[in-house]
Order: structure tokens, then sequence, then C-alpha cells
């Protein structure tokens, strides 16, 4: 399939301890679905990526990942993008939506929250307190266990955790980069809204962050919220067809109505 240039790119961006590999098919079926190019990066302290230092705030975390897009894909510059993120990933499309509104088109935000929306009991629900402790402390096969009990709500697949271990022990987060994330995560705060359409995504069996915060950021941003009646935090790996429909269906009606290409 070659997909038209002159269309506006998506951008996926993950969360937390996680990289471009996490969203597994999910790019692929976003591809076919939207017609249009679907690119990934990885944070720094994250994925190829893993031995450069995490920033310590979203904005400082969003402008390395600008800054990155600008000079792996020089031919998309001065063409605003789409974009596409999960949890963390989501307080960084926000941000970058406020920070340079003539450089995103749509976000398309995928469990994700904000201090001062919510508490900070809902944004990690206490019963993941001790596991996030203990991922801090384990190796990467029991890091990536404890990571799947948190976000995933449907039976383990084994063949997708061993991808995980393997990734997991390819490029290691260091236990100093994930609580930089983890610090420049509970500080972000939105108190604006962006100018573009915002799409607020929600997995309701979301066991990692309350489902409330995705409903107080859609109220926030004056936004609408989809919901999923099955899927945990991980929406992308428990219902990427449905996700990508919904991104499709959804965000197209909007992008039509503000001549977003």
């Amino acid at each position: 399939m070659v997909l038209s240039s002159e269309k506006a790119p998506v951008l996926l961006i993950r969360g937390l301890l996680r990289e471009s590999r996490h969203w597994l098919d999910f790019p692929a079926l976003l591809t076919e679905q939207l017609q249009r190019p679907v690119f990934m990066l990885d944070l720094p302290g994250c994925g190829v990526l893993n031995q450069q230092n995490s920033a310590t705030s979203v904005p400082a975390l969003r402008a390395q990942l600008q800054q990155q897009w600008a000079e792996r894909y020089p031919e998309y510059q001065g063409k605003a993008v789409h974009l596409v993120a999960i949890s963390m990933g989501g307080m960084l499309a926000l941000d970058w939506a406020l920070a340079a509104p003539q450089q995103v088109k749509s976000l398309a935000l995928i469990n994700s929250s904000s201090a001062g929306l919510n508490p900070f009991w809902q944004r990690l629900q206490p019963r993941n307190y001790l596991k996030v402790l203990l991922c801090l402390l384990a190796g990467p096969l029991q890091r990536e266990e404890l990571i799947w009990q948190m976000t995933v709500n449907s039976p383990l697949q084994p063949d997708v955790l061993k991808q995980w271990q393997q990734w997991a022990i390819e490029n290691p987060v260091s236990r100093i980069n994930a609580l930089r994330q983890l610090w420049a995560a509970s500080r972000f705060q939105v108190t604006q809204q962006p100018a573009c359409p915002v799409l607020v995504v929600s997995g309701l069996a979301d066991q990692l962050v309350s489902p409330r915060c995705s409903q107080a950021l859609a109220n926030q941003l004056n936004a609408p919220l989809l919901t999923h009646a099955d899927a945990g935090h991980d929406l992308p790996l428990e219902a990427g067809a449905w996700l990508a429909a919904v991104i499709d269906q959804n965000l197209n009606e909007v992008y039509r109505q503000y001549n977003c290409v």
C-alpha cells in the first residue's frame, strides 16, 4: 500500500517505561484504517534511546521529543501532525499542542490524566503502589510481569509477555530514568484547552489509572469521551482494532469540521 505524503502524518507516543515496539501491531492497524503515514518515536531513556537521560518534566520531555521528530523526519517539518498518545504520552501530546499549536492538528488521548483534576490515588490507583516500587527494584523479567498485571486486563498472552521481557533485556530502562519519568508525570497539570480537536479514550477496566481521570480530562478540555467496557490501561494491546476504528470514525469527523486534512 502506497500512502500519500500529502496527508498529515500520525505520530504515536507511548508512556512510562515503554518503547515504540510496545505498540505491537497497532501502527499497522491505524495505517490501514486512516490511510495516512503513522510514525513512532522512543522517549529518551527508553527503547533505542535507553542510554540517554529522560528529562524530569513533561515540557522538557516534550522538547526532547519535538527535536527528535524534527531530526528524524525533516520531510514533515512545516506540516502539522496528528498525535495519538497513551498515558504519560498523552501529557506530552497535550503539552506539545499547547506549546506549538501550529505543529499539531489533533489529539487522541488514551487513558491519560492531569494533576489538579484528580487526586493522586486516582492517577495511580493504590492497589499498584507496591507493584510500582517492586518495578523499580526488580530485574527486567519480573518488572515486565508486574507491568502486565497493572496494565492489561485480559488473560495473559505468554508470547507477548516474552516479547516485552526480551525488549527489556535488549533496551533496559534504568531506575534513575524510571524515577525521572514518574516525577515528570506526577507533576504534569493541564490548565488550558488546546486549539486543535481533542478526543479522549478510556478503558473502563483500567487498573492502573482510574477511568475518572479520562472523564475529568474530557470535561476540562471540552472533548468527547469514548470508552471500552472491558479493556485496561494498555488499550491498544487489548482492543487495537476497536481503537483504530474509534479514531477513524470519530476524529475524522472532527478533522473534516476543522478542515484538517
